[in-house]
């Protein structure tokens, strides 16, 4: 598929008619289902741009169900919010958003929650191989804060890196414990996993057998040893904080796993890209 520009995009998609079209084609390449029943056969109203189903006498549009459900913003508006949000390398803010599409901020935040709702990757397979795993912290500064209490006012991320594949990150507001790590990694890591690389953080120990589990010691300066390191994870959480800084300026604890989700989409999509483009 050849890449959209925005100038692309507004003359392929300048009218409502057109965009539910390509939704359509999208949604349905096989034809029109019903939503509820999966039926195939219904009246189409191109007034009003809706099906009725003969089965089961649900009436839906191309949008029911999806993000775009109920929007009162044009679909060309829409569409235009995807690209930015796609094509962004680093996010792309509400205000941004706002000004780039002349709509009010309130709009803007809701557009790019919903898109981001929709990069979520529910059915993501579980990571195996040569994983790397780690924390890191997410706030802003607090001036004055003493020794120990420097992580007050910031929020945990636990991530999990395949070498060379994608990313799992966990938004969790508790400490890194033992069981808040190790539910999270059970849930996105293969039990027969090739290795495991950590820090010496105690919350990582027993995950898997000795043999495949190896940490580095940063505490002591130990930051590679031989193949043992967490350098990928790390370049994850450099990556994160960049475009938390550059982009968003400040997220709230309570959205911040929509960006989170975001951000491994983002990454999913370039090492794809990276691997396609090397082949």
């Amino acid at each position: 598929m050849n890449p959209v520009n925005l100038f692309d995009l507004m003359d392929d998609y300048d009218t409502e008619k057109e965009c539910r079209e390509a939704l359509a084609e999208i949604r349905w390449p096989q034809g029109v289902k019903c939503p509820r029943c999966n039926g195939e056969r219904h009246a189409y109203d191109s007034e009003r741009y809706v099906w009725d189903c003969y089965s089961c006498g649900y009436q839906f549009s191309v949008m029911s169900g999806t993000i775009f459900h109920d929007t009162k913003l044009p679909l060309r508006k829409w569409f235009a919010a995807v690209l930015l949000m796609v094509e962004a390398r680093k996010g792309i803010s509400a205000n941004q958003m706002k000004r780039t599409l002349g709509v009010s901020y309130k709009t803007a935040w809701y557009l790019c929650h919903r898109i981001r709702a929709a990069m979520k990757d529910a059915k993501a397979a579980m990571l195996s191989g040569i994983l790397e795993a780690d924390e890191t912290w997410i706030g802003g500064r607090q001036k004055g804060v003493g020794k120990g209490k420097w992580r007050d006012g910031k929020t945990m991320v636990i991530g999990v890196a395949e070498r060379g594949g994608e990313i799992r990150l966990k938004v969790d507001r508790r400490r890194p414990t033992k069981h808040t790590v190790q539910t999270f990694l059970r849930s996105v890591v293969d039990p027969n996993v090739d290795k495991l690389y950590t820090d010496e953080h105690g919350a990582y120990e027993d995950f898997v057998d000795g043999e495949r589990h190896e940490h580095v010691v940063h505490s002591q300066d130990e930051w590679v040893r031989g193949d043992v390191h967490t350098n990928s994870v790390e370049g994850v959480w450099s990556l994160l904080k960049r475009s938390v800084v550059g982009s968003y300026h400040q997220l709230s604890a309570k959205h911040l796993q929509a960006y989170v989700d975001e951000f491994a989409w983002r990454f999913k999509t370039a090492t794809t890209n990276i691997s396609s483009e090397t082949r």
